[in-house]
C-alpha cells in the first residue's frame, strides 16, 4: 500500500465515521470507517518508513546521473 492509498483510505474512512448518517441492520457504518481510518493510517506510517529503505539512500539521484564514459588518451 503505497501513500496515497493510504490518504485515499482515511478519507473515505473519515467521510463514512463523521458524515454518512445511514443506519443498516448488519452493518455500522461508523465502525467501518474506522476500521479504514486505522488500515489507512498504519499504510501512511509504514509507507513514510520504509519509503527510503527500499531502493537505499541517494538511489534515484545516482539513476539519473548521465553515464559518461572516461576515455584513455591516444598513445
Amino acid at each position: 500500500m503505497g501513500l496515497g492509498v493510504g490518504l485515499f483510505l482515511i478519507a473515505i474512512g473519515a467521510i463514512l465515521a463523521f458524515a454518512v448518517t445511514a443506519h443498516t441492520s448488519g452493518v455500522d457504518i461508523q465502525t467501518v470507517g474506522w476500521i479504514l481510518m486505522g488500515v489507512g493510517l498504519a499504510g501512511v506510517l509504514l509507507s513514510l518508513l520504509l519509503w527510503s529503505t527500499f531502493f537505499g539512500p541517494g538511489y534515484w539521484a545516482h539513476r539519473r546521473a548521465p553515464h559518461v564514459e572516461e576515455r584513455q588518451p591516444p598513445p
